[in-house]
């Protein structure tokens, strides 16, 4: 049952201080902790890219449900929370409601995560990949929450792309159609990911944080009530390589149609398989990706504060 005592959305008050001072902020979300990494990894790299995101001058604004609130701007404890706790589930924006009158723990997707960041006066959001159309969408209907999401919510949204066992040409359709801005971010290549370079391109490219928060800020002058995109890609360096990821990719897909694995299922399944067949390689390359795109989401933010 629903508790009478605790309230249904709760802002930290070092993230409501920093919003309403105008500093800036960073918001983070939580599904990359609770079921991207494994324990105790994730809890390492959550209190760790809270870190960095200060050393860039932003205000690091963790969010996910804790009991059924949901907070914007997690503290330590309740990071170890998410990150230790045997159920936790992950939660997009339909699911908030049922966390909430369950009282649930819950890991917050991109939808979620947006969504809550802009009810708390948050112009800008890292994650590591944005979710998208699902292959054999044409069949299956099989399309993420953080697309039309992203088309009604008017944050700044830093990702490496879209992870690449989706269907990146379907989805770069379907930000158009929704009316999405995305920009590249020193690349006129759409990132895959894993991989710097997709193999598609993008319609427009920014070379600082300060050209992202100009579009930012034009959009907003516009009136514009959709997402900026940038899509930051994976250092050459630290991406998987190219021709591991075209073959592992394939043979993940396979077997997830040998194992009847659909719908939901199969995100987890596809990158679970990635990161094994990899020896954990894909791992690591997700992890450089969410450091890159934290460090640049402080960026815009600093700069739209300014």
């Amino acid at each position: 049952m629903q508790s009478d005592r605790t309230p249904a959305l709760r802002i930290a008050d070092r993230v409501r201080d920093a919003v309403d001072a105008g500093r800036p902020v960073l918001a983070l979300e939580s599904t990359i902790l609770t079921h991207g990494l494994p324990s105790p990894r994730n809890l390492e790299v959550g209190l760790a890219t809270e870190a960095l995101v200060r050393e860039a001058g932003a205000e690091p604004a963790t969010i996910g449900v804790v009991g059924g609130t949901a907070i914007v701007g997690l503290d330590g404890a309740e990071i170890e929370r998410l990150c230790t706790a045997e159920h936790v589930v992950k939660a997009s924006t339909r699911d908030l409601p049922v966390a909430r009158s369950a009282e649930l723990d819950a890991g917050t997707t991109v939808a979620a995560t947006a969504w809550l960041a802009h009810r708390a006066g948050i112009r800008v959001f890292s994650t590591g990949g944005l979710g998208g159309v699902h292959r054999g969408a044409s069949d299956t209907f099989d399309e993420s929450t953080d697309l039309p999401a992203l088309a009604t919510t008017p944050v700044v949204v830093v990702s490496a792309g879209v992870k690449s066992i989706l269907d990146v040409a379907a989805t770069l359709e379907r930000l158009e159609t929704l009316g999405i801005t995305v920009l590249g971010y020193r690349t006129d290549r759409f990132p895959g990911f894993y991989v710097a370079d997709s193999g598609f391109p993008v319609p427009s490219r920014v070379e600082s944080a300060a050209e992202a928060a100009a579009v930012a800020r034009a959009r907003d002058e516009l009136g514009l009530a959709s997402a900026v995109l940038v899509a930051n890609p994976v250092a050459e360096s630290d991406q998987l390589d190219p021709d591991v990821h075209t073959r592992v990719l394939a043979e993940a897909l396979a077997a997830a149609d040998a194992a009847g694995v659909t719908g939901h299922d199969t995100t987890p399944f596809l990158l679970d398989y990635v990161q094994r067949a990899t020896g954990g390689r894909s791992l690591e390359a997700n992890l450089a990706v969410y450091r890159g795109n934290a460090r640049l989401g402080a960026e815009i933010a600093r700069e739209l504060a300014g």
